[in-house]
C-alpha cells in the first residue's frame, strides 16, 4: 500500500544536496504505499470490510483481518465468479497546500510550488487466494508525481499450515517481500502505520531509519513465522539487495546502498485477544551493512561499508464494541546505531577532516483513532526523530538540509475521513469503496532546527503542509 512513500534513507555521500532536495519534495518513496483494502479479500472471504478493517477501509487490520493476514490470505467464504477473481485495483487523488511555497524550480515537473492537486497513485493488485496453503497479494503502481510505473508492495505467502500443538494451534508460513514489515500483522510498525497516506509533493524530514526507507522496493526478503496459540507470534529472516538489471526493471533503484550479504530482520510480539478488545507489545530487530557508493553493475566497496543496527519495540491497543465506537491506539520507538565507515572515509577525503564514522538516531511514532459507526473517524499523531550531530549526512541544503548537521525534527498530524462503504449492507458492497480526508501536519522542529533550520531561511513551519485526499478502491 501506498503508506504512504519510496524515499532514500539519507546515506548519501556529502555534497549530494540537489538529490536530497528531489528526494525531499517528491516524497513519493517516503509516503506510504496503501494495499491491503482490497475488494478481492472481501469478495474471497464474504466478509463486508469492515470484518478486517478498522473504519471499513484499510489498512488498519481488526483482529479478525489480523488472523487472515497471517493464515497467508487463504480464508474463503465467499459465493460466486467475484470470490474466485484475485483482482483490485485503487486510485489515490489529492490536494497539497503547504504554508511556504517550494523555491522556484524545485516542486516536481509539471506541478507548482505551491497549491497542487495530484493524482498520487494509480494501483493494480493480484492478491488473495492460491491454495489452502498458499496466498498473498502483488502490487503495481503508476505515480503521475514522477510520472513512472514501479513495482509497489509485495507480500507472498507460498506456505502456511496450521498444526495441533498440545491442544493448541501453532499456525507457520514463509513471507516473500520487498519491503521490511509489509509481512507485519501489527499497525505499529511503519508499512502501515499511521498517517496511511501523505502527500508525496510536500517536503519530510531528512532523517529515517532503515526499517523506514532503507529498502523500501529494492531489496528481496524471505523469512519464515511461527502464530502460536494466537497469541505469539515469532518470525526470522533476511534481505538482500535485488541485482542493478532487476531494480532498473521493476522501476526502484539503491536506498542506503546494496547490501553486504544477507541483511537479517526479526520479529517477536505477544497478543492479548479480549473479545471486543486486544493488545499487543513486540520488538523488532534489522541489521545491515551497505555499499552507499553503487554503480550501473552494483556497488564500489573500495572505501568499505556502512552499518545500521536498528532495535524496536512497539505496543497497540484496539477497542471494537459492537461497531458503534472503535477506538486504535499505536506506537513504535526505533534507536539506529550508525557505523558510517564507508561514507566518512569519502566525507574526510573530500574534506581533509578526521570526522569519525559513529552515530545515532532515534525515532518515536504514536497515534490514537476514533471511529463512529465506522464511518466517521478522527486521528491525532506525535513524530519525533532525534540523534547526534551528524555532518557525514546532514548537511546545509534548500528545504532538505539541515543547517546544524542534526537529524532533529518534531510533527504533529491530525486527521478527519469519512467512509460512506465497506459495510455488510452498503451499496455494491465490497466493490464500491471510498475514504475522504483532511490531513494536516503541523512541524515543531524540521531537520535540526525551528528557524532557518536549512541555512537558506526556511522555519520549520514553512512546511506545514494541507492535505485533501480521495481514496478509491474497486
Amino acid at each position: 500500500m501506498s503508506r504512504t512513500s519510496h524515499l532514500q534513507h539519507p546515506a548519501w555521500r556529502h555534497g549530494a544536496s540537489t538529490l536530497a532536495l528531489l528526494a525531499a519534495i517528491g516524497g513519493v518513496a517516503l509516503a506510504p504505499r496503501p494495499a491491503d483494502a482490497l475488494p478481492s479479500f472481501a469478495a474471497q472471504t464474504g466478509q463486508p470490510c469492515t470484518a478486517c478493517h478498522v473504519g471499513g477501509f484499510g489498512p488498519q487490520l481488526t483482529q479478525f483481518g489480523r488472523e487472515f493476514k497471517i493464515a497467508g490470505y487463504t480464508q474463503q467464504g465467499g459465493d460466486g465468479l467475484a470470490s474466485r477473481i484475485p483482482l483490485s485495483a485503487m486510485v489515490l487523488g489529492s490536494y497539497t497546500a503547504t504554508k511556504q511555497d517550494l523555491p522556484a524550480g524545485s516542486q516536481p515537473q509539471h506541478y507548482n510550488v505551491n497549491n497542487n492537486a495530484a493524482l498520487d497513485q494509480i494501483s493494480l493488485f493480484l492478491a488473495g487466494r492460491i491454495s489452502d496453503n498458499a496466498g498473498g497479494f502483488v502490487q503495481g503502481t503508476y505515480s503521475d508525481i514522477n510520472n513512472s510505473f514501479h513495482l509497489d508492495q509485495v507480500d507472498l505467502r507460498p506456505y502456511t499450515g496450521l498444526y495441533d500443538v498440545d491442544g493448541n494451534d501453532l499456525r507457520v508460513g514463509v513471507t516473500i517481500t520487498n519491503v521490511p514489515t509489509v509481512q507485519d500483522p501489527f499497525n505499529s510498525t511503519f508499512a502501515w502505520g499511521f498517517p496511511y497516506v501523505t502527500s508525496s509533493l510536500a517536503p519530510t524530514p531528512a532523517a529515517q531509519p532503515i526499517l523506514v526507507s532503507g529498502f523500501v522496493g529494492n531489496a528481496i526478503g524471505l523469512s519464515a513465522y511461527a502464530w502460536y496459540d494466537h497469541r505469539i507470534y515469532i518470525e526470522g529472516g533476511g534481505y538482500q539487495s535485488m541485482s542493478p538489471y532487476l531494480q532498473d526493471r521493476l522501476g526502484t533503484t539503491y536506498g542506503v546502498g546494496r547490501t553486504q550479504g544477507v541483511a537479517p530482520y526479526l520479529r517477536a510480539a505477544y497478543v492479548w485477544d479480549m473479545g471486543d478488545m486486544s493488545a499487543h507489545v513486540g520488538a523488532l530487530y534489522m541489521q545491515a551493512g551497505a555499499f552507499p557508493v553503487t554503480t550501473p553493475r552494483g556497488s564500489d566497496a573500495s572505501m568499505g561499508a556502512n552499518s545500521y543496527q536498528d532495535v524496536a519495540v512497539d505496543a497497540g491497543y484496539q477497542f471494537l464494541g459492537d461497531g458503534t465506537n472503535t477506538v486504535a491506539v499505536e506506537g513504535i520507538y526505533v534507536n539506529e546505531q550508525q557505523t558510517l565507515t564507508s561514507s566518512a572515509a569519502s566525507y574526510n577525503a573530500a574534506n581533509g577532516t578526521s570526522q569519525g564514522a559513529n552515530y545515532g538516531l532515534n525515532t518515536l511514532r504514536a497515534s490514537a483513532s476514533y471511529w463512529y459507526l465506522n464511518t466517521y473517524g478522527a486521528s491525532v499523531a506525535w513524530q519525533k526523530s532525534w540523534g547526534t550531530t551528524n555532518p557525514i549526512l546532514y548537511s546545509a541544503a534548500p528545504i532538505s538540509g539541515s543547517a546544524n548537521s542534526r537529524p532533529d525534527s518534531n510533527a504533529f498530524l491530525l486527521e478527519a475521513d469519512w467512509v460512506p462503504f465497506g459495510k455488510d449492507d452498503s451499496w455494491a458492497n465490497p466493490f464500491v469503496n471510498l475514504k475522504l480526508g483532511v490531513q494536516y501536519t503541523i512541524y515543531t522542529q524540521f531537520n535540526g532546527g525551528s528557524r532557518n533550520y536549512d541555512g537558506y531561511g526556511r522555519s520549520a513551519s514553512g512546511n506545514n503542509t494541507l492535505y485533501a485526499f480521495a481514496w478509491m478502491a474497486f
